[in-house]
């Protein structure tokens, strides 16, 4: 391209994002800017979003920055993606600086900060948040009880994730689909109530998935309840005889009670009907330095703010 404007680069960085190459995403715009053009409101979403990716905090904050001294318009979908960003490098402090000054709260606003909280130990705040959304006449969808029901998770609140459950439907017109029940298995199954769960499942409206019985399975490892693990591994395998975390969770189980012939004939039934584990990795972070080069146009912009 002979020329290349704001929009051209910025497709280029939200590419890269998408592709999944945030760290590419954020050369993309440093070199828009080291090339005079001023980055516009998608282009710092599109950063946002790539440091929400890689929690790399400093970033954000000099792209935060970066925002405030352009005076980029206020836009909501703006200050979501700032707010996802500090939640996701663990800066509650940030992310509530962000949501206190908004002036218009969409419904992914509250959702994020939901989510945000749950995600850095902040459960019962999660609920809060909820709680004063819902104050507030902001009807909630599907993703929000999501976060609601993760929140309660996290904080082991049963009686709380079973009120929210229980009005999902009642008072707000949405069905639970699988990601609601995954979670409150998931906390039926960490506080011990094993058939609570499995009764749960059993109720569901439609025929639970592979993911489903595996969280049950996990949680019958965790408190010994062989029997059941071993039903929920039988229904998770025969949804799924590819997927090995179903045969690896019940293996980790049997070995937990030195069951070593049930490890052996389940890796022989792995080895016959090919299921292969996926080996373990691990990554190193190469510290790049994506800062926005100071040129002659932005001198007057600091590249980080405290």
């Amino acid at each position: 391209m002979g020329e290349k404007d704001v929009c051209s680069w910025t497709q280029i960085a939200a590419g890269w994002l998408e592709y999944g190459e945030p760290t590419k995403a954020l050369e993309a715009i440093a070199e828009m800017r080291m090339m005079g053009i001023i980055p516009n409101k998608f282009t710092l979403a599109t950063a946002f979003n790539a440091c929400a990716n890689l929690s790399f905090l400093e970033e954000g904050k000099k792209s935060h920055g970066l925002r405030i001294k352009l005076g980029v318009d206020i836009d909501v979908c703006v200050d979501n993606a700032l707010i996802d960003m500090y939640a996701k490098c663990g800066s509650m402090d940030g992310a509530w600086g962000v949501f206190k000054v908004m002036d218009d709260r969409s419904i992914v606003s509250w959702t994020t900060m939901i989510m945000g909280c749950a995600q850095n130990g902040q459960a019962r705040e999660a609920l809060k948040i909820f709680d004063e959304m819902i104050m507030k006449g902001i009807k909630p969808n599907y993703i929000t009880f999501v976060c609601v029901l993760y929140a309660c998770s996290q904080g082991m609140f049963t009686d709380e994730a079973w009120k929210y459950f229980s009005s999902m439907t009642i008072d707000h017109g949405i069905s639970p689909g699988e990601d609601h029940y995954i979670y409150m298995v998931h906390l039926l199954g960490r506080a011990g109530h094993i058939k609570e769960a499995e009764e749960l499942i059993l109720s569901m409206p439609f025929q639970p998935s592979a993911s489903v019985w595996q969280t049950l399975l996990n949680a019958c490892q965790v408190h010994g309840d062989i029997e059941t693990g071993k039903g929920a591994a039988e229904h998770a395998i025969n949804l799924d005889r590819k997927d090995p975390a179903s045969y690896v969770l019940l293996s980790n189980m049997f070995a937990g009670f030195n069951n070593w012939d049930d490890v052996g004939k389940l890796r022989e039934l792995m080895e016959t009907r090919d299921v292969k584990k996926v080996p373990g990795t691990s990554w190193l972070k190469q510290e790049k330095d994506c800062s926005v080069p100071s040129g002659p146009k932005f001198s007057s912009m600091g590249s980080k703010i405290s």
